[in-house]
């Protein structure tokens, strides 16, 4: 197989790698620069039509992009440890948090990133940016969700670090590139990410 990644900031393809690094799993990799276009290039097309990182190729011819599918593929082949969860319940639970990361906070951070960035100016046709400067306050409203769900458990999910902390982390970080900040006041969830943030696999 091999995995087409693109370096930091990009959140998604880091979803993967923090994953694999979980797992201790090795990916034959190829680098796509977002910065030169190359995820645009018809060459990686072939591979994802929709240009954008990561994807995965199999042995076998097939693509598979979507960092959260990427992710699930290699749980089926190295269910240990599972970071996707191992009963009913906290499979559920994982699914749920994860859903609420997506839906709560990467959203309302995408908006921010396309309406906004000056990066992003150079190739969206138009920026919406007072509707995107209103998403902060989505942010901002997410950001005390999970640090009040942290009040309860140590992680995202429960007891275990799991696929919803990797979610987190990684758009709390891209969010931080942007200038989306966790709030000093939200000390349960800063606490939280500095320990996620010392996992050896957090550097990957």
């Amino acid at each position: 197989m091999l995995f087409y990644d693109s370096a930091m900031p990009a959140p998604n393809p880091r979803r993967v790698r923090i994953f694999a690094a979980e797992k201790g799993i090795t990916l034959p990799t190829q680098d796509v620069s977002i910065l030169k276009g190359e995820h645009k290039r018809e060459d990686f097309k072939a591979v994802n039509p929709l240009g954008q990182t990561p994807a995965l190729k199999l042995d076998d011819g097939t693509c598979l992009s979507e960092s959260v599918a990427i992710c699930r593929y290699l749980e089926a082949l190295h269910p240990e440890p599972p970071l996707f969860g191992s009963t009913p319940t906290e499979i559920a639970q994982v699914e749920m948090w994860s859903r609420r990361v997506e839906l709560r906070l990467m959203v309302p951070t995408g908006m921010i990133w396309i309406h906004t960035h000056p990066f992003t100016a150079r190739v969206v046709p138009h920026q919406y940016k007072e509707f995107g400067e209103s998403n902060r306050t989505l942010v901002a409203r997410a950001h005390a969700l999970f640090d009040e769900a942290l009040g309860e458990t140590p992680y995202v999910a429960g007891e275990r670090y799991t696929m919803a902390d990797i979610l987190l982390l990684t758009t709390i970080d891209f969010g931080t590139f942007i200038g989306l900040t966790i709030a000093e006041e939200h000390v349960r969830l800063n606490d939280w990410h500095r320990r996620v943030t010392a996992r050896p696999s957090a550097a990957a």
